[in-house]
């Protein structure tokens, strides 16, 4: 009995993680009383040897999704720069760093999803 009753309790508990999780899986997007994240850690992409060499410059677009812990995450290119010297891999390996104060609505803080632009430039 005392087994069956401890499967029982276990199972309650993980079904309720569960819809926990799905509760709050939501990804929101700024408006309607959502807030834009603030960044508090930001790291710049590093250029790639080869695409110094090749004298590459411009944008790379990105989206992603802070959650409500501050850390990123779903990082993708929305916006290709070079997919061939390494500069788009580069961006999202920053953008993987970065870290915000994240977005709330009705002042908790939820997952949101933004779009960033980084800029390689050459001196």
């Amino acid at each position: 009995m005392r087994r069956v009753l401890t499967f029982a309790v276990c199972g309650l508990i993980a079904a309720s993680t569960t819809l926990f999780a799905r509760q709050n899986s939501t990804v929101y997007k700024t408006g309607n009383g959502v807030s834009l994240p603030v960044v508090v850690k930001q790291v710049n992409p590093a250029y790639t040897n080869e695409a110094r060499e090749q004298r590459i410059e411009g944008v790379v677009g990105l989206s992603c999704v802070v959650r409500p812990d501050g850390h990123v995450t779903d990082v993708t290119v929305t916006q290709s720069l070079d997919s061939v010297f390494g500069l788009d891999r580069q961006a999202v390996a920053a953008m993987e760093k970065w870290e915000f104060k994240p977005g709330t609505k009705d002042d908790t803080p939820v997952a949101v999803q933004i779009s960033v632009q980084m800029n390689f430039t050459l001196k």
